[in-house]
């Protein structure tokens, strides 16, 4: 049986007795606090109201897949990272790794940018 590369890098979640929207909440709040974002300001980039933001950090809601997707653009975090699923690496370091290949990927001419959009289109 052939498993995507995200599966091996996560493991899954310990059964918790916690909720799953107060972990959702921790975890939206602690990416927001490594962004440097106030909740205002992940609210508008969302598009969901400033009182629904502050739900959502306090486990009082669940977002929708598609606030979902865009918590995950805004905040530079991956839904299993949002979902409380634990990576292999800290959120420093993987915040660091992620910026760094921003930087690279931002540093492509043309050529080598579509090279990689072709290459990445065929993994899931």
């Amino acid at each position: 049986m052939h498993l995507p590369p995200d599966v091996h890098a996560t493991a899954p979640p310990k059964a918790s007795p916690r909720p799953l929207p107060a972990i959702i909440g921790d975890t939206v709040r602690a990416a927001r606090l490594r962004a440097g974002l106030k909740q205002v300001e992940v609210a508008e980039v969302v598009a969901i109201s400033r009182n629904a933001y502050s739900r959502l950090e306090r486990g009082q809601m669940l977002p929708s897949v598609a606030t979902l997707y865009r918590l995950c653009a805004a905040l530079g975090a991956t839904p299993n990272e949002l979902l409380g699923y634990p990576t292999l690496l800290s959120p420093d370091i993987a915040a660091t790794a992620k910026d760094a290949l921003r930087r690279r990927v931002h540093r492509l001419d043309t050529r080598q940018a579509l090279a990689l959009v072709q290459l990445l289109s065929g993994v899931r």
